[in-house]
């Protein structure tokens, strides 16, 4: 499908995605992907750096005109969240997304799409290596490592940046104006355990939950979806009360910054229990797809019997690990009561995995005020050390505080207007972009992020509409042209 790809317009820019795409770029493993980016700046003739930390810089010269322009720098990450459906058999270390259209949407086919930042690296490349398109002085920098850690934005130096002028081109929805955006850290609590002998006149059971949409952790956490982590917990839990399970094995979720899609437990149960147990699950189910039938209208909750596992966790270990998780908090915190509509706090149960005597589980924490992301995340290591865990924080990163009066958002708010003769909504958001990294070794720089409309990013359902590229693309050119002088 990507020559059909390559034949939606604008041209110039899908068909940059279509070779982004081609070069596998999974978080953590972008050597790939920054060969490629330094082999286009360099097969351009343009000045093409890699920092320390595996950033890469690409400098264009103004065209003819606009030498007297503010340089500007463009700026978009290099990773992608890796996440596919469980029956999708797929390779992101060495495999490109394999795309598809759908309407006015570009998908995947049963992985993330990479849009989420690819679009943004998409019109980038095209402007670099553009002789028509009027700008000024650009400056390109691509991150690395933005969906797991920033490290990208964390490691690069003052002083290396030359722009007056940063454009994030990271933002999901094509009408918004983004001047702020959210904090956080990465909350993780370990425990381990003796395993037990697994009682007798047992039977093995594996119980999964699937089907969920998933999803950003910041952008879609206000929308009520289902967290696997929590479902399975809230099962277990259940259970656990009446008929004395026990568990061997939860594997659930993935990355930090996906809400869990699925997750799986290996448990046993008393062979006198089996027929109230599988009614127990049968009740449970469908309370919990009840509640959930507008906004998970595909979850699914199976039970199949399993072979009988070895071991299980200890009845005092496991009481207080589902303790924990049902208290621990998971989803909106707080809502902002100075920007409307805003999360300002939220966490994000994200990782959850019990086998072979340890326990992990690991949250994301976000907010917009640092003091409130650092009292979440308290409420969130008091919770697990009651159960016997060891907390650490990690991946500490600041928020971007807003500057409504940037000269450029003026600029920018009144071509917004001009183009599609409406206003745009100038606005923070929930989810971590780079801009506030980025701002404590350039705070002189005048930060906004924009982009197309992206739906279900960090999800299998990932999609950007074609039509939104179009409105995106165009929107950026103008920009470009109207940049102050210096």
């Amino acid at each position: 499908m990507s020559d059909v790809i390559r034949g939606l317009e604008p041209k110039e820019v899908w068909n940059k995605f279509a070779d982004l795409n081609a070069v596998p770029r999974p978080s953590k493993e972008e050597q790939r992907v920054i060969q490629f980016m330094m082999d286009f700046g360099n097969s351009l003739g343009l000045e093409t750096v890699k920092d320390g930390v595996g950033n890469v810089i690409i400098r264009k010269p103004a065209s003819k005109g606009m030498e007297g322009k503010k340089m500007v720098t463009l700026q978009s990450h290099l990773d992608m969240v890796h996440q596919k459906n469980e029956d999708t058999v797929f390779d992101f270390k060495t495999e490109g997304i394999r795309m598809k259209i759908n309407g006015d949407w570009v998908k995947a086919e049963g992985t993330t799409l990479g849009a989420d930042n690819g679009m943004g690296v998409a019109a980038i490349m095209a402007i670099l290596e553009s002789k028509t398109i009027k700008h000024p002085p650009i400056e390109a920098l691509f991150t690395i490592d933005e969906e797991t850690g920033m490290t990208g934005a964390m490691g690069l130096e003052a002083g290396i940046l030359q722009g007056d002028i940063l454009l994030n081109l990271d933002t999901e929805e094509d009408d918004e104006i983004d001047i702020g955006c959210a904090g956080g850290i990465d909350v993780t609590a370990k425990k381990s355990y003796g395993e037990k002998s697994v009682p007798r006149a047992v039977r093995g059971y594996k119980i999964l939950v699937k089907g969920l949409l998933g999803g950003h952790s910041g952008m879609d956490i206000h929308k009520g979806l289902g967290n696997a982590n929590k479902i399975m917990n809230r099962i277990l839990y259940n259970c656990s009360n009446e008929f004395n399970i026990r568990i061997s094995e939860i594997n659930g979720g993935s990355l930090r910054n996906a809400i869990p899609r699925e997750s799986y437990a290996v448990l046993v149960v008393d062979k006198s229990h089996i027929k109230k147990f599988e009614k127990k699950i049968n009740a449970i189910t469908l309370t919990i797809k009840s509640e959930l039938k507008n906004t998970e209208p595909s979850l699914e909750i199976i039970l199949e019997e399993t072979k009988k596992p070895k071991k299980v966790v200890g009845l005092n270990t496991q009481k207080a690990l589902f303790n924990a998780i049902y208290a621990a908090h998971n989803g909106v915190y707080a809502m902002s009561t100075s920007v409307d509509g805003l999360v300002e706090t939220s966490n994000n149960i994200a990782r959850v995995i019990v086998k072979k005597g340890k326990i992990k589980i690991g949250c994301l924490t976000r907010s917009s005020v640092n003091s409130a992301k650092m009292d979440m995340a308290s409420a969130l290591k008091a919770t697990f050390e009651l159960a016997g865990m060891k907390v650490d924080f990690s991946g500490d990163y600041p928020g971007w505080n807003p500057n409504p009066d940037a000269a450029i958002l003026k600029v920018m708010e009144a071509k917004y207007e001009e183009l599609f003769n409406e206003k745009p909504r100038v606005v923070a958001c929930h989810a971590g972009l780079e801009c506030g990294i980025l701002g404590k070794n350039y705070p002189d720089i005048d930060m906004i992020s924009f982009g197309p409309t992206i739906l279900g990013a960090h999800s299998p359902d990932e999609r950007v509409s074609i039509e939104s590229v179009q409105k995106f693309w165009k929107y950026l050119l103008e920009v470009l042209k109207v940049i102050p002088n210096k």
